[in-house]
């Protein structure tokens, strides 16, 4: 065969590879997709997941179901998706937790930048510390008094150690030189109830989360981490505005799908994720949790992903967080 005839003949076979994986794409998806969770129902990633599954449901034609896989700092969910055969049948929706903390704290059975695909960013929501409303504590400067005549006494609560919440209360530890106690639980709304019942006094939960408890007046917000104040909670203060700059955070929501998933699949779900946000009653939906909306295409999202990824591996190493089993 001359070398003439051997590329046109690989570039036959490149030609049909790429009309199969764009047919792939056009026949996508073929059967019920399923969205996995890292946490519990009633967390602020199920709760995104669920509106997310509603509305691709109605957009892609096919079932599309939520699954809880709670646990291991949300990396069990992660996990699960990177074991699913990469065909775009299976997706997670996650926090920063699982894809940009918990790679530099837990030993893990993936690798988070090749294993999972990034699909596009859904919203960046701030967290919120919210306390036990018995405390007799109304605003941070208040925790702070109270934790230094209390030292070692005030617990906090978290989804598990490689987890925004724990990122927050050690940088707040560092910040007002205090210290807290670590508990971590399976997920938000065991967390919650134990601050509500006063086992633990304090955590730093995602908006999304704790909304429905602070609404129903069983947790007392003293600020969000957010550079402004929210709509939704306007005499809530940033923690800025309490004099803790360095503790100002927000929690990435974004969507996933399996490492090796055919590139015109991935496509395909951006667009419907970017369908979906330029809804204005989605949107809406999205919104209602404190979170700031921006569409991504695949690619700012994955250099957006690899940046997230890079942000928190310094933040944990100026905090001296340690890696863990």
């Amino acid at each position: 065969m001359t070398s003439k005839m051997l590329r046109l003949a690989l570039a036959m076979v490149a030609a049909g590879a790429a009309l199969a994986t764009a047919a792939h794409a056009e026949g996508y998806p073929s059967r019920t997709v399923t969205i996995m969770v890292g946490a519990n129902p009633g967390g602020g990633s199920d709760a995104i997941g669920r509106l997310i599954s509603q509305k691709f449901s109605q957009l892609l034609g096919r079932s599309v179901v939520v699954e809880n896989r709670p646990g291991a700092s949300n990396t069990i969910g992660a996990a699960a998706t990177t074991k699913a055969k990469p065909d775009g049948h299976t997706l997670f929706v996650a926090a920063s937790t699982p894809v940009s903390i918990a790679p530099h704290l837990l030993k893990l059975d993936y690798d988070t930048l090749k294993d999972l695909q990034p699909v596009g960013l859904i919203t960046l929501v701030p967290n919120v510390l919210v306390i036990n409303k018995d405390m007799g504590v109304n605003t941070v400067a208040e925790l702070v008094a109270y934790m230094k005549a209390n030292p070692g006494k005030v617990k906090y609560g978290s989804s598990g150690f490689g987890t925004t919440h724990v990122i927050l209360a050690e940088q707040f530890n560092m910040a007002a030189d205090v210290k807290s106690v670590h508990v971590p639980y399976p997920g938000a709304a065991p967390t919650q109830v134990d601050i509500i019942s006063g086992v633990i006094q304090m955590t730093f939960d995602t908006v999304p989360a704790a909304t429905a408890q602070i609404k129903a007046g069983n947790l007392k917000p003293i600020a969000v981490t957010s550079p402004e104040r929210l709509p939704d909670m306007p005499d809530v203060p940033t923690i800025r505005e309490a004099g803790y700059p360095q503790v100002e955070m927000q929690t990435m929501y974004a969507l996933y799908t399996t490492g090796g998933t055919p590139r015109p699949t991935v496509e395909k779900l951006n667009a419907t994720l970017a369908k979906a946000l330029e809804d204005p009653d989605f949107r809406k939906r999205i919104e209602a949790f404190g979170g700031t909306v921006k569409v991504m295409n695949t690619a700012e999202f994955e250099r957006f992903n690899r940046e997230e990824y890079d942000r928190y591996g310094e933040i944990i190493r100026k905090a001296g967080l340690k890696a863990t089993n």
